[in-house]
């Protein structure tokens, strides 16, 4: 995901204050004081908080020199599930072809959730192959989510027509224990009633440092952003498929990219989503380089772990 114009955190709009929370929701802050704590003492709460064990994480398929086309073996993707496996329960998957079919075969081998995405852009032949694949996944037993398609609409690779038909021809050739939905920024459910009404999950990637929002507020914003796709949902279950927070890169409006401000993100996302039971995969597991571009130099430094698949902090 990347910065999308017309949406951008404003104090204006309230997004940092504390009745942008529902009034249901009983979330005990962290009684941390951020701008007081010493960074060695912050690094041992970011391990701290890594070590209780997250609910997802997203997965990183590539290492240094390799880039999405490339076709990438199972045993690089075995590695890197084994660094993963003793701190997460889920493991977010993106595509479920050139290498990526492994990653929920090998996860699911390991005994974790899988929420497996079908990726979809423009060439309708490279489609079909992501949607038999992501089929025949499924019947393998190795689905526990099945995400058709991943900011397709953002990108304008497909018409919302066209997606809600590749998201029925899932659900129609899925076992109805499995959840079929689709992957996009938290707001296009509340905008896109048709599409979310096809969905048997709303997957919704909530980013406060994409919207140039402060860190100070960025967990309240967070906040806001999930409770507007429940909202949208109308009682489907909601799940929070990407947030995270660049560790360098530079800054965007009030949101800047830091080592402090990555660990102070995790830290308090993992504590809200524990507290409050919600499913969230964060982004991302190790550093990708090939990321530096369109999203700038911000994009290759999301993971919890450097390139070398040595944790960060």
């Amino acid at each position: 995901m990347s910065y999308r114009e017309g949406h951008h955190f404003s104090l204006n709009e309230g997004n940092h204050e504390a009745n942008a929370i529902p009034s249901f929701h009983d979330y005990k802050p962290l009684d941390i004081n951020f701008n007081d704590v010493a960074p060695i003492k912050l690094k041992s709460i970011w391990q701290e908080t890594l070590a209780q064990g997250i609910y997802g994480i997203c997965f990183s398929l590539y290492a240094e020199g390799q880039r999405p086309g490339d076709a990438i073996d199972a045993e690089q993707v075995n590695r890197r599930i084994k660094i993963l496996k003793p701190y997460v329960k889920a493991i977010r998957s993106f595509s479920t072809i050139e290498g990526n079919e492994h990653i929920p075969r090998i996860a699911h081998e390991n005994g974790m959730q899988t929420l497996v995405g079908a990726w979809l852009g423009s060439d309708l032949e490279k489609n079909e192959r992501e949607i038999a694949s992501l089929i025949a996944l499924a019947h393998e037993g190795c689905v526990s989510i099945a995400a058709v398609g991943n900011e397709v609409l953002y990108r304008n690779d497909l018409t919302e027509e066209q997606l809600i038909a590749y998201i029925l021809r899932v659900r129609e050739a899925l076992p109805p224990s499995i959840p079929v939905g689709y992957v996009d920024a938290y707001y296009e459910f509340s905008h896109r009633p048709a599409l979310t009404e096809v969905c048997d999950v709303v997957l919704a990637n909530c980013y406060p440092y994409w919207e140039g929002c402060p860190i100070e507020y960025a967990l309240s914003h967070m906040q806001s952003m999930y409770y507007g796709a429940k909202a949208a949902g109308k009682g489907k279950p909601v799940i929070i498929t990407e947030t995270g927070w660049p560790s360098a890169g530079g800054a965007l409006r009030g949101a800047v990219a830091s080592a402090e401000n990555a660990i102070r993100y995790f830290i308090e996302a993992q504590h809200w989503a524990r507290e409050a039971q919600i499913p969230m995969y964060y982004f991302s597991s190790f550093d990708e380089s090939w990321k530096v571009g369109a999203e700038g130099d911000v994009g290759a430094y999301w993971g919890l772990w450097d390139a070398q698949e040595q944790l960060k902090f």
